[in-house]
């Protein structure tokens, strides 16, 4: 009796296979090696006068607390380039739900040179930024292709040179380019809508657009709460896309974000400590987001 009593916490513990956790042990060293130290790393940073030396010197590094934080918080640069993201994923995000699902579902059904128009979905996605954005700032240049067209309706200052315009553009431009890759979750998903669901829709005499609404997407929310989950983390991460497009966030800093304040003020300003604690936040930010967006969505089920 006293012995199964004392297996029972380490079978608990171990799990019913757990040869399984030799397995899985490979993937968890990469997660601690590449996420979870630098991580900790960073609030080490964070806490304290942390900066950069010459290899093998010996510094003190003095406990802080929360000194940094109160810097980054009390920067207005700061603060703006959390408001240019929130602006980003405010357009974003919605926008690539839509793209990706209307676009899923259109390749998802019978049409000519359907595997072809998927591939060419995806190629944008992966397609290196610079080549990418090479094309957009040839669309999008003051004397590019929009502004020809568009003549005397043009904006002044030209789009990726305009305070107002220039983050709308990027979440746009992210927005394309990601397209691809969102598709394909959405056309898995589509995949395990049963068809007898439209069958009996149809029977019952609903529309196209009624049967989108109650067939397909609830069939899809999972796919959805994962693409709204991926699009947040991505605007919080926004970095190669304001670097290349607006020249390092510009016009006047109306396109920087935290990601690239971080790179200014850790590398080419050397406060470390300080872009430490901006990401600390951004950290926060993006995992309170990404739970918000996803308690709403499953409330909606």
């Amino acid at each position: 009796m006293g012995a199964a009593t004392l297996k029972r916490p380490r079978g608990k513990l171990l799990g019913r296979q757990p040869l399984g956790l030799v397995f899985v042990s490979p993937y968890v060293l990469f997660l601690a090696a590449i996420f979870a130290y630098p991580l900790g790393f960073s609030v080490y940073m964070a806490l304290h006068d942390y900066f950069f030396t010459a290899p093998g010197a010996i510094v003190e590094r003095p406990w802080v607390g929360l000194e940094n934080f109160s810097t980054a918080l009390s920067d207005p640069d700061v603060r703006a380039a959390f408001l240019h993201v929130g602006i980003f994923i405010v357009i974003n995000v919605p926008l690539t739900v839509a793209i990706a699902l209307t676009l899923a579902v259109a390749l998802n059904a019978v049409l000519p040179f359907r595997g072809f128009l998927r591939a060419a979905y995806y190629i944008p996605y992966v397609t290196a930024s610079v080549a990418v954005v090479a094309v957009w700032l040839w669309l999008f240049s003051r004397t590019g292709l929009v502004n020809s067209v568009l003549g005397p309706l043009a904006p002044d200052p030209s789009w990726l040179v305009n305070e107002v315009l220039a983050m709308p553009m990027i979440a746009v431009f992210v927005a394309w380019k990601q397209a691809g890759f969102f598709i394909l979750l959405y056309l898995a998903a589509l995949q395990n809508v049963p068809e007898e669901l439209y069958d009996a829709a149809a029977v019952d005499g609903a529309s196209k657009w009624r049967s989108f609404w109650a067939v397909t997407w609830p069939g899809v929310r999972p796919a959805t709460m994962l693409v709204v989950v991926l699009a947040t983390i991505t605007g919080g991460n926004l970095f190669t896309e304001p670097y290349l497009l607006t020249n390092g966030g510009g016009p006047d800093g109306a396109s920087t974000t935290p990601v690239l304040l971080m790179y200014q003020r850790g590398i080419e300003q050397g406060q470390p400590d300080v872009a430490a604690a901006i990401g600390i936040i951004l950290v926060a930010c993006v995992l309170a987001l990404s739970l918000v967006s996803r308690r709403l969505l499953e409330e909606r089920v």
